[in-house]
């Protein structure tokens, strides 16, 4: 008697099904007029978790609505995909049903983090958003054409490397929140003593994969400076003048980028502000708010009149 031959199984059968073709999730109404879809999936990333978002969506929209993308901070290390910060967790409604009932579509994506993989992942899962909203825009309701990328600390680095890099005519706009930049220019940056580039456990190198003095290459191909080019969009750069941890110089390196490049970027220096905008008055950090939905705003819609 002989054994059996081994049977063959089809690794296709182990395939995930299609983000663009799974139901959505059932919707809540966290406040008047806005429904939220939390937790759909956007990408099956092979060897990884399910990516997902949320969607914070108008409850009554005559017209596709123009889309935000909200891409959290936290050193690329943590985080939650619907938290703008400590100076906001305590509005109601919170600041991203305000985006929905400002006309906004709001999609708040999970991405890998650098416990997990190096860069350029997190912008890879970035652009996987993107292309996954423009799939379900007949489900949802969004004009994906007219989206602005906006992002806080490190979650602001990499909106600004999305908006620069890829080539998603969708991208609108974008608005940066105290972030970096300049990733080879940090230690120049912050104050003497503070930061060794060829420290091989700090935030920027577990993104990296090694120390920036180390792995400079890819410490330069991850700072949003080297890729501007005529075709970015319009920003907006919000930085405290005293950030301890992401000096507002970076943010300065990536508006005179750009307008070395003829772009017209409109940064804001906030005299008093810390990282997260900690050292602010409550009238401060809503205007920072304020400014950012008016930019996204402003525009989404010269973007629809445009011929």
């Amino acid at each position: 008697m002989t054994d059996a031959a081994p049977v063959s199984f089809p690794l296709r059968l182990l395939a995930p099904p299609d983000p663009a073709t799974l139901p959505l999730p059932h919707p809540a109404h966290p406040a008047d007029g806005v429904r939220l879809l939390c937790g759909a999936v956007y990408a099956v990333p092979d060897g990884s978790r399910p990516l997902t978002v949320d969607l914070w969506l108008p409850e009554e929209a005559a017209v596709p609505v123009p889309v935000v993308v909200f891409v959290y901070g936290r050193a690329w290390r943590t985080g939650l995909r619907d938290d703008l910060g400590p100076r906001f967790r305590s509005w109601q409604p919170g600041p991203f049903a305000r985006l929905a009932r400002a006309g906004f579509a709001v999609a708040c994506p999970d991405y890998r983090l650098s416990g997990e993989v190096q860069y350029p992942a997190q912008t890879d899962d970035l652009t996987a958003t993107l292309a996954w909203l423009h799939t379900r825009a007949d489900d949802l309701g969004p004009d994906t054409p007219r989206t602005v990328l906006w992002g806080e600390s490190a979650g602001g680095h990499l909106a600004a490397l999305t908006a620069l890099t890829h080539p998603v005519r969708t991208i609108t706009a974008t608005v940066t929140w105290y972030a970096a930049t300049d990733l080879p220019k940090l230690a120049e940056d912050r104050p003497k003593g503070t930061y060794d580039p060829k420290d091989r456990d700090s935030f920027e190198a577990l993104l990296l994969g090694g120390a920036p003095a180390e792995r400079t290459e890819a410490a330069r191909d991850a700072s949003p400076v080297t890729h501007v080019g005529p075709k970015a969009p319009p920003f907006l750069l919000l930085h405290g003048v005293t950030d301890t941890l992401i000096p507002a110089r970076q943010s300065v390196r990536l508006a005179q980028a750009l307008r070395a490049a003829g772009h017209h970027p409109d940064l804001r220096l906030l005299a008093g502000g810390d990282h997260l905008w900690v050292g602010l008055c409550e009238q401060d950090v809503e205007d920072c708010y304020v400014r950012t939905v008016d930019f996204a705003r402003r525009c989404t819609r010269d973007a629809e009149e445009a011929p």
